[in-house]
Order: structure tokens, then sequence, then C-alpha cells
């Protein structure tokens, strides 16, 4: 089996997966438990998204400047900061990591 078989082959079983939600009741869906799992789920994703993109470099970990970014970026989103100025403060503790010489 080949590379684009396998994901031909994943994106129909995801397709079906999707198309599988359409037929839970509403009733399911009203309750805490549902609701309350969706959105830990939805949470846990996008935290594991950010930690592979932050950390991950092929198969590898690599820590790098972006590590000290996400951390000030974390900071400054518990100070509540506004998100420009989170986005800037982040990207220039990246810069001045690399100009320092810890470059990716």
């Amino acid at each position: 089996m080949t590379l684009w078989q396998i994901i031909l082959l994943a994106s129909i079983a995801v397709l079906a997966i999707k198309l599988l939600g359409y037929l839970v009741p509403p009733r399911v869906l009203e309750k805490p438990a549902a609701a309350r799992t969706a959105e830990l789920v939805t949470v846990a994703l996008l935290s594991a998204l950010i930690v592979v993109q932050t950390v991950g470099a092929g198969q590898g970990i690599v820590l790098d400047a972006r590590l000290p970014a996400i951390g000030v970026a974390a900071g400054l989103f518990a100070l509540r900061v506004p998100f420009i100025l989170v986005i800037v403060a982040a990207a220039a503790t990246a810069a001045a990591l690399r100009a320092l010489g810890w470059a990716a």
C-alpha cells in the first residue's frame, strides 16, 4: 500500500466519522458531560499541536528559541495582556535569542 492510498483511506475514514456525527441524537449532545468532553478534547488537540510545532523538528525534539517565546506568550496571556502585544513580545523574544546565537 502506497502513502497516497493510506492518505486516501484515512480521509475517507475521517469523512465517514464526521458524517456519523449527524446521526447522534440531539439529546445526547445536550448532556453536560458530552459538552464538557467536546470542550476538553478541543483544548487538548490545540495544545498538542502547539507542542509539536514548538519542539518538533522532523522526527526529533529541538529546544530552540521558540520554547522561551511560547513561555513569554503564556505568561503574558496569564496577565491578560492584549493579543497583539503578546505576539510582538513572543516574536521579539525569539528574535533576540536567535540574534544571541540560539537559532533553530
